[in-house]
């Protein structure tokens, strides 16, 4: 029975998604500056007229200095702000690509593996630039190279599995299947290279080992298979050539030498 990838990331105990961090906080720290030195004064303290209008360069130096310091706190509380909405979109974009691997995982138990496929395809895009999105990412490549095991696309799974081994290198899952896809294509000594990294994972598991010696005897069926196939090839290219002068191959033995084991070739008409 093929199992469909459930876990990638730790639940949150409140929600049953992926884990939000620390919450950062909310309550923004105001400062409110007291107008201190700027009543209005009487007639009597200032006069005023259309060509004077000066204002004491102490007051003036004051008001640059505390401009000056609520623009910086502004900036500082701008910086502040841009950096939360930044981790808080990077958290729901991990939350949000978890529930589509999910519902991914009951379209495929429901047989539905192209509607999976699209979830699947969905969480990849959500979480593309999220750095600490690997482990789900390699899930969902394991996830989708299952469905294409099950729609017979076999060279498509190899190359889902293949990404999510790049993403997590010792994903057994990831090997089993990347070796199940080689087997249904013939591909014998790479599936037997997939086995063999396994057991060296798990040495002690019986089924692995049982896989990895029908899968090193069923490459070594191939390599006869195709020996034989080549040497028939090159004897019907010698017969065409042998032929125009009255002989084929088959009139040319190989006798071994026995003192030194090597071969030659032997003339019979």
């Amino acid at each position: 029975m093929v199992l469909i990838e459930e876990t990638v990331a730790p639940q949150s105990k409140k929600t049953g998604i992926l884990e939000s961090g620390d919450e950062a906080a909310e309550n923004k720290a105001t400062t409110e500056y007291a107008s201190n030195g700027f009543e209005t004064a009487s007639k009597t303290d200032v006069i005023i007229t259309n060509n004077d209008n000066h204002i004491n360069d102490d007051e003036q130096i004051n008001r640059n200095d505390i401009q000056s310091a609520q623009q910086r706190e502004l900036n500082d509380d701008h910086h502040y702000h841009d950096s939360l909405t930044d981790h808080q979109l990077k958290q729901k974009a991990l939350e949000d690509a978890n529930d589509a691997k999910l519902q991914g995982n009951n379209l495929y138990r429901s047989g539905q593996y192209d509607d999976a496929l699209l979830k699947y395809d969905l969480a990849l895009q959500l979480v593309a630039e999220v750095p600490s999105s690997e482990e789900l990412r390699s899930a969902c490549y394991l996830n989708r190279a299952t469905c294409f095991l099950k729609m017979e696309k076999y060279v498509d799974s190899i190359k889902d599995c293949t990404k999510a081994l790049e993403l997590h290198p010792s994903y057994k899952k990831a090997l089993l299947r990347r070796a199940e896809a080689h087997e249904k294509l013939e591909h014998f000594e790479e599936a037997v290279a997939d086995m063999a990294k396994l057991l060296e994972m798990e040495p002690s598991n019986i089924e692995v080992k049982r896989s990895a010696i029908r899968l090193e005897q069923l490459a070594r069926e191939k390599r006869e298979k195709m020996k034989e196939e080549m040497i028939g090839k090159l004897k019907d290219v010698g017969n065409t050539l042998l032929g125009k002068f009255g002989m084929s191959v088959d009139n040319f033995k190989a006798v071994q030498d026995p003192k030194t084991g090597s071969y030659s070739l032997s003339y019979q008409p």
